[in-house]
């Protein structure tokens, strides 16, 4: 007679969930974004996305290869780091400089640092920086969407410097010039609707996230509609909905993630308003992933049946 008690370790139960439809959950719920950056900005953001994807697909491939690591390219992490990448460049940038920052992110940042769930960063966010600090020129060439004007590029430093000039109306539609995938808010509001519904991140992180920059921003501005642009502008919900969220990189405990979030809000309000860069989200969110394994620390409960100052390994 079979036993019927089967005794293994935990976890006991498990969701159901695998990487692969955790991953294709964010890439549906980033599609609204990715219209509309083909909606605005034509041609040239789906030559993005698809270089971008291409380039991080090939580096996963060839580095797991390389590295003689089984394959990963099935589980669509690298397509998700691929359009993240993507969607936070400008619609202008030579299309080999966005598959170098594809590379970076893959093989650097996640690769050599054992793969998924190894690294302590953002892939994407970090390829976006590297080609902010080795291209700087061609990073902060920001186009207005094609079909209002006949101008190829507007060269400015951020478009969060002429928002004075941006209505909410604007800026909720994404109809200005910006980094492909961040200025329609509301094809990423979507997008996190999405993912909330399908439990694929829960809301504490971006509603802390970016409540904190409009009170912040408020406090500074003293004005409410102010503090109101700059939630809707610059790269904001874009980093707060989709990658400050991400699973390697936030911490698990919910008083970590609500302190997480505190510190990526305050920090891109102090850059946004205090530094030489004007916008601060990506750097943010990367100092904040950096200290994740401190946050934790501090936030882990105590095991049951260990002292008060002995902590889960």
């Amino acid at each position: 007679m079979q036993n019927s008690r089967i005794v293994r370790s935990s976890p006991h139960l498990h969701s159901g969930d695998s990487t692969r439809m955790i991953m294709l959950d964010v890439i549906i719920a980033l599609l609204p974004a990715s219209v509309a950056s083909i909606w605005l900005f034509g041609w040239q953001s789906a030559a993005l996305i698809v270089t971008c994807i291409a380039a991080c697909l090939a580096s996963e491939y060839l580095s797991r290869l390389v590295l003689r690591r089984e394959q990963t390219v099935g589980d669509l992490s690298a397509v998700v780091t691929g359009l993240l990448l993507a969607l936070n460049l400008p619609a202008t940038l030579p299309l080999w400089q966005a598959a170098l920052g594809s590379a970076v992110a893959i093989v650097v940042v996640k690769q050599m640092f054992g793969g998924l769930g190894h690294n302590f960063v953002n892939p994407a966010l970090v390829g976006r920086i590297v080609l902010m600090v080795s291209f700087p020129a061609a990073m902060n060439q920001y186009v207005v969407p094609f079909w209002m004007s006949s101008v190829d590029g507007v060269a400015t430093a951020t478009p969060l410097v002429q928002l004075e000039s941006f209505d909410l109306q604007t800026l909720f539609f994404g109809t200005y010039g910006g980094a492909i995938g961040e200025t329609c808010a509301a094809a990423l509001l979507l997008g996190g609707v999405y993912l909330v519904v399908r439990r694929v991140i829960q809301p504490t992180i971006p509603v802390v996230f970016i409540g904190t920059v409009f009170v912040l921003s408020w406090l500074i501005s003293g004005d409410a509609y102010e503090a109101t642009r700059q939630i809707l502008s610059g790269g904001l919900m874009l980093g707060a909905i989709f990658m400050a969220t991400d699973y390697v990189t936030c911490p698990v405990t919910t008083l970590g993630k609500v302190i997480y979030a505190l510190g990526c809000g305050g920090l891109t309000v102090l850059i946004r308003q205090g530094g030489s860069l004007p916008e601060g989200v990506s750097f943010a969110i990367v100092v904040m992933n950096i200290l994740v394994p401190l946050i934790e620390r501090v936030t882990y409960a105590t095991p049951f049946g260990k002292k008060g100052g002995e902590r889960h390994a």
